[in-house]
């Protein structure tokens, strides 16, 4: 990795973390100066513009997350096991190496919604992946009659990705954890009802 890579990687890892807390518009240049301790000049010659930053730090973000919940996968035998890693990453993420300020798919998709065009084609593009690997989890399982064959893969794995995003939302916007916990349960009971 040349010197550039190095610091163009720094910069992401450090201003990740602020993004996700902070979203785009809470998130100034200051705070991506103080964060990496680097000049305005540093940064810019790294990076076109705050946009540029904001699109690498969505990316390291999501790389991150699905790392976790990979991670946690590679432990489980069944696809029942292992799409029950889903309800226990979000129900416990704070236990996992999961980014700093929760799930970065919600919180950019939030934000991003009608004010950052190309952040939020970031964010449906990260849920339409996660979609078709929830998706490819249910056809293995069907495929090994682990799961009900007439389980349709892509209803059954938009409504868990809607549940689980659901669910967060819900518990970060009441500050009730119990909130997001009881509609993890529900995911788990879908999870055992493709059986």
């Amino acid at each position: 990795m040349s010197k550039a890579e190095r610091t163009r990687q720094f910069i992401i890892e450090k201003t990740a973390p602020i993004f996700n807390v902070k979203g785009f518009a809470g998130t100034s240049l200051n705070d991506i100066i103080h964060a990496t301790g680097l000049t305005k000049g540093s940064i810019y010659g790294n990076f076109e513009n705050k946009d540029d930053v904001a699109l690498a730090a969505f990316d390291h973000n999501i790389k991150n997350m699905f790392s976790a919940i990979s991670t946690e996968m590679d432990k489980r035998a069944t696809y029942k096991e292992k799409l029950m890693v889903y309800a226990d990453i979000y129900e416990n993420f704070f236990h996992h190496p999961f980014p700093s300020g929760g799930c970065p798919i919600l919180n950019t998709s939030t934000e991003a919604d009608d004010t950052h065009p190309e952040l939020k084609q970031r964010a449906a593009a990260a849920i339409t992946n996660w979609k078709i690997a929830v998706s490819n989890l249910i056809k293995k399982g069907i495929a090994t009659n682990e799961f009900n064959a007439e389980v349709d893969p892509d209803e059954a794995a938009i409504s868990i990705v809607a549940l689980i995003e659901g669910g967060i939302m819900i518990g970060k916007v009441t500050g009730k954890l119990n909130y997001r916990n009881a509609i993890m349960k529900s995911v788990r009971k879908m999870i055992e009802d493709l059986e």
